[in-house]
């Protein structure tokens, strides 16, 4: 049995990650692959419920403990339903961010908690994925879009620019610290130009 490809898309909230998510599902079906495109927290009904809890309401809702938590929490069940079968099964797995943002949304930016976060993923998740593409994007223009969608799973924009900074710079960090698996694409230009730019990267990862 042929073993899959799990993708992950990390950025700062606004990033345009999520459209270059499905942006890449489209084209790889369309190349004929069998694709599943999921997203965190989220991907299965239990991280769903999840999900809920932890991108809505005021934001000191939860501690980055708590957060940390539920996160983990999710993520276990979004592995054991929906990323690994379908790993297993052969398909390419695209989910619209993973760990990478839990160790700096709670690991990095809101305290000194990244050795927590990567304990608690060491022991109940135990997998990174095969490639991680970070869409880079100034955090001025990435919050003024987020802000723009008028959703309800505002809880983390609602931390303001300070927030966002941070996350930058802790992404452009990660790249450097797993070099294997992390490229960073530039997001501040045409939407079909990055997602020319992430398609020539991923086929060239498959080939």
């Amino acid at each position: 049995m042929t073993c899959g490809t799990f993708i992950t898309f990390e950025g700062i909230d606004g990033s345009g990650k999520s459209t270059q998510a499905r942006l890449l599902a489209d084209h790889l079906r369309n190349a004929g692959r069998d694709v599943v495109l999921t997203r965190e927290p989220g991907g299965s009904a239990g991280a769903e419920e999840i999900r809920s809890l932890v991108l809505q309401g005021d934001p000191d809702r939860w501690s980055a403990e708590t957060e940390i938590l539920l996160f983990t929490a999710a993520r276990r069940d979004h592995l054991e339903k929906t990323i690994q079968p379908a790993v297993e099964a052969g398909q390419i797995v695209i989910c619209d961010r993973f760990a990478d943002s839990t160790r700096l949304y709670q690991g990095i930016t809101r305290g000194d908690l990244r050795g927590v976060v990567d304990q608690l993923h060491s022991l109940m998740i135990g997998r990174e994925p095969d490639l991680t593409v970070i869409i880079d994007m100034d955090p001025t223009t990435g919050l003024s879009r987020a802000k723009g969608r008028e959703g309800t799973e505002e809880r983390f924009e609602d931390f303001g620019i300070a927030l966002q900074q941070r996350m930058r710079a802790g992404f452009l960090a990660l790249a450097q610290e797993f070099p294997d698996r992390c490229v960073v694409i530039d997001g501040d230009r045409d939407i079909d130009a990055v997602a020319a730019d992430v398609a020539a990267l991923v086929e060239k990862r498959l080939a």
